[in-house]
């Protein structure tokens, strides 16, 4: 199902929705915070190649590792998954769509020779930093 496909919502479920944030959640800011207090600097928001309109939410280009948050509902996470029960098809198709642009981005950024760290919204921010540092540390 396309875009153009989308099925109509209801006035409070569009509000709802446009109000979720793409940059800068709560998830995002505590794991940011963490790995600054950590002593680490990183870009923000930023896609780890050149023609690659997939950005991570956290980049540190020298040492190639691409860092995604992932929410539990947008990528399905296999704990806390919901699936909507208003237009329950769509949601799949495109709940399905993120999670395999998810494995698409995962395989180019490795073939370029970048390592993805991938953590749910759910996740401590000290246990995904945690994550981040070992990851950092396997490139040096």
């Amino acid at each position: 199902m396309t875009d153009a496909a989308r099925p109509s919502t209801d006035a409070a479920t569009s509000a709802r929705m446009a109000k979720q944030r793409r940059v800068g959640t709560k998830p995002e800011l505590a794991l940011r915070r963490e790995l600054h207090r950590r002593g680490e600097r990183y870009f923000v928001d930023r896609a780890p190649l050149p023609g690659l309109r997939r950005r991570a939410d956290v980049v540190f280009p020298r040492r190639k590792v691409a860092v995604y948050v992932d929410g539990c509902f947008w990528h399905s996470c296999p704990e806390h998954a919901t699936y909507p029960k208003n237009n329950a098809r769509w949601w799949a198709e495109k709940l399905a769509g993120n999670v395999a642009r998810d494995r698409d981005t995962d395989a180019r950024l490795a073939a370029a020779g970048w390592t993805v760290v991938r953590v749910w919204e759910h996740e401590p921010a000290e246990s995904a930093a945690d994550l981040v540092m070992r990851a950092l540390t396997r490139g040096v």
